[in-house]
């Protein structure tokens, strides 16, 4: 599966989805870093890239409807520390495989995941 990670996650990040077998790359890394979010959402959504971000203003399903892109995952850790969203990304790779969430709108931290799922 191909990951985008926003500006708001580090090479550790990416490292650690790597090494748990995903296709990762970074806003960063691809020169998009302080790009408006449309030009991040764009470049995700032509590389069919599932994103992974920190940024709520990705969390408006009016704007970005389940089943319309690859897929969001919205990382809401009780602090924005690197340790912190780490430990969120492994409870979560524990527990799911981001592959199921394909074109879904997802929101995890640390007590629940909520899945919004494309209309059947």
């Amino acid at each position: 599966m191909k990951i985008k990670l926003d500006e708001n996650l580090s090479k550790a990040h990416a490292e650690f989805l790597q090494q748990a077998g995903y296709d990762c790359d970074r806003v960063t890394d691809e020169g998009l870093s302080g790009a408006d979010d449309e030009t991040v959402w764009q470049v995700s959504c032509r590389e069919q890239r599932f994103f992974i971000t920190l940024d709520l203003d990705f969390a408006d399903i009016r704007q970005f409807p389940p089943g319309i892109h690859p897929g969001i995952l919205l990382l809401r850790p009780n602090s924005s520390s690197s340790r912190a969203v780490l430990d969120l990304l492994g409870r979560i790779l524990k527990e799911y495989s981001l592959s199921d969430w394909q074109g879904c709108f997802v929101v995890a931290n640390e007590r629940q995941v909520r899945i919004r799922r494309p209309k059947a």
